[in-house]
């Protein structure tokens, strides 16, 4: 499992992939149930050009080992067709770490993203650059890399998410004259710009703190002192007042918080009750969307 320094990333982050060392091992499906008229085999190729993109493109120039490496899953849902080689839907991308000493996957990312268009032809590969917007699809799946790595560097060293959320905010910036959406601040309030965008800002700081010791300090350490880690997970969710009152809402909490209520109830079921109250006070406050989720973790069930 990783626990190397994140510190020096700006150092060894590459403008330029490069097709070997790879950070992710990616789990692909493409399905279209609402196309009468699709075609398999196009679908089958777009499955595994966006698996070849994640596990044959070097990202950083940090050493994986292969036990080391992301493991996320995506899935494009194919909603339209307008042409042959044009498509439109939706794209679910899961990301989860492994928590040291077990067996268990932690969630931090769960998204769906509702604005994907995008040209593809059988049998192509699916090239990219951070540094110039060639097509709407690498550009999106680019974006969630980058991102993705963002969130991993952030829950490994604190703060250490900060030169692959750079890297994702310029492609969100190169693809600002694209004419798909999703990637500009007056389309949306729940879209990649937004998602990256408050990312950096200074009002998130005890969001990204929280990624930190919520994994580094409480999860990789909860099968040893689980007080300690319920209590480091609760004071860091209590610090995230300050980003709600900032911005009531944002995406990035209700992204981050439909990722891990499940999780949160199940760690604090066996709390006792003074720390479950005052947790769910807080959280009732900052993520009512989950609010009958933590009623159960109250009632212990």
């Amino acid at each position: 499992m990783r626990l190397r320094s994140f510190a020096l990333l700006f150092l060894t982050v590459l403008l330029t992939p490069v097709l070997h060392a790879q950070e992710f091992n990616c789990q692909a499906s493409v399905i279209a149930p609402q196309i009468a008229t699709a075609q398999p085999r196009v679908f089958q190729s777009l499955e595994t050009a966006i698996k070849d993109f994640y596990q044959n493109r070097r990202f950083t120039n940090l050493n994986y080992t292969p036990a080391e490496r992301i493991d996320i899953n995506i899935l494009l849902t194919i909603t339209s067709q307008p042409a042959t080689d044009r498509f439109e839907g939706n794209l679910q991308v899961i990301y989860a770490r492994p928590v040291y000493g077990t067996d268990y996957n932690t969630p931090i990312l769960d998204i769906v993203d509702n604005q994907v268009q995008f040209n593809f032809l059988e049998n192509t590969q699916i090239e990219f650059t951070p540094d110039r917007h060639l097509n709407n699809l690498s550009s999106l799946l680019g974006f969630y890399a980058y991102y993705i790595l963002g969130l991993d560097g952030d829950s490994f060293s604190s703060m250490g998410g900060s030169p692959f959320y750079t890297l994702a905010q310029q492609v969100v910036n190169n693809a600002q004259n694209a004419s798909e959406t999703g990637w500009k601040a007056f389309e949306d309030q729940r879209n990649r710009y937004w998602l990256i965008d408050n990312q950096v800002q200074a009002v998130f700081r005890p969001f990204r703190e929280l990624l930190y010791s919520y994994h580094r300090l409480a999860m990789d350490n909860m099968s040893t002192d689980a007080i300690t880690s319920r209590k480091t997970i609760a004071q860091g969710i209590e610090k995230l007042k300050t980003v709600h009152q900032a911005k009531p809402a944002s995406y990035n909490l209700q992204v981050f918080f439909n990722a891990k209520y499940n999780e949160i109830v199940e760690i604090f079921k066996q709390a006792d009750p003074a720390e479950k109250t005052k947790l769910f006070n807080t959280l009732q406050i900052i993520d009512p969307g989950h609010i009958s989720q933590y009623q159960n973790m109250m009632r212990g069930s």
